[in-house]
């Protein structure tokens, strides 16, 4: 009969039931193949009558670990970060280690805290998507948590980092603009304050495509925003309402497009008859778009295997020596809201 809820079964309980060692119900839990076939059943049959558990978190506590590795982002309502999540998450149960997913809101205190804090939240590890952070203040943050720093820019600091190519994605998605004909490339979502962020970096390689193909950029195409559908939307209604003229847009990341999708259609405006778009980060719903949206890849799998890969062997190992910096090289999508190459 199965115990009470309210008694706690022990491994020593399965062992008496089943009339074996508590060493041969070990093996058994833990996978190992030194056990017989019939006696496995025995094990597994008063497992399930005693309705025992196994205690994970108290077996990664005695290893030292808690088996959790801590994901801190910006937003959590960006597709982006949330596909980012899922693979992460797939690859680091391979490593037996669950992910924990908290917000920074792209905020200096977030990011700050979120590195702080990391051993009293007990993470073994900790990934942290850097936005607003100080790379000073990041280089003199006090803490013996192993983390692994992703984001868009170069920062100097002892962390290892992984980051995407922004720059010469950017680039390849305005070339292959201009390449087909389009002379008037409107970019959603510039910043041109300098600062070293993804936007900026994005807007770099939007004027290098155009300093290459010896094109002028007209500044009023360079239409500032934020990274939400509403902003791709309006950005195109405040192009069309001073009637700025513009035959391509190449939105800074795949969800401004998709609101710039939705307002050129809105305009009776055909896709990429009359205006091609092309986005970034190639998330997947960017492949199930009417039309299907050309972006820019910045190589998801290999991102996430290089992640997992820093973060696990500082997890096992400990410091491994000269922080890493490794920029994921980025990969141009042509689907049907651009003009094939003749």
């Amino acid at each position: 009969m199965r115990q009470k809820a309210s008694t706690v079964v022990t491994m020593a309980d399965v062992a008496r039931s089943a009339g074996v060692s508590t060493m041969t119900v070990s093996n058994v839990i833990n996978g190992r193949p030194r056990v017989g076939a019939e006696t496995k059943e025995r094990v597994l049959a008063a497992i399930g009558e005693l309705g025992y558990q196994v205690n994970l978190a108290a077996r990664h506590l005695r290893a030292g670990r808690t088996g959790v590795v801590g994901l801190a982002v910006p937003e959590l309502e960006n597709p982006y970060f949330a596909q980012l999540a899922g693979r992460l998450a797939d690859r680091f149960e391979a490593h037996d280690l669950r992910v924990v997913v908290e917000r920074t809101g792209a905020s200096r205190e977030g990011e700050m805290e979120a590195v702080a804090f990391s051993r009293l939240r007990m993470y073994d590890g900790l990934i942290l998507s850097v936005v607003d952070i100080d790379p000073a203040e990041l280089g003199q943050l006090r803490t013996d948590a192993p983390v692994v720093l992703i984001g868009e820019r170069a920062l100097p600091s002892r962390f290892d980092h992984v980051m995407m190519d922004n720059v010469d994605g950017a680039r390849q998605a305005t070339a292959h603009l201009l390449a087909t004909g389009a002379r008037r490339v409107a970019m959603l979502g510039g910043e041109p304050d300098g600062a070293a962020n993804m936007p900026a970096l994005r807007a770099e390689g939007y004027a290098l495509a155009h300093a290459e193909a010896g094109v002028p950029v007209d500044p009023r195409l360079n239409i500032r925003s934020s990274f939400r559908l509403q902003d791709g939307y309006e950005g195109i209604r405040a192009l069309l309402d001073r009637g700025i003229g513009f035959d391509a847009v190449f939105a800074l990341n795949d969800v401004v497009a998709m609101g710039a999708l939705r307002a050129l259609a809105d305009a009776g405006l055909r896709v990429p008859a009359d205006v091609q778009v092309i986005g970034f980060d190639d998330i997947d719903e960017a492949a199930y778009l009417v039309p299907a949206l050309s972006t820019v890849s910045p190589g998801h799998a290999e991102m996430a295997d290089r992640i997992t890969a820093l973060l696990t062997a500082q997890i096992t190992d400990g410091p491994t020596g000269e922080p890493q910096e490794i920029v994921v090289p980025a990969r141009l999508v042509h689907r049907a809201t651009t003009t094939p190459l003749s």
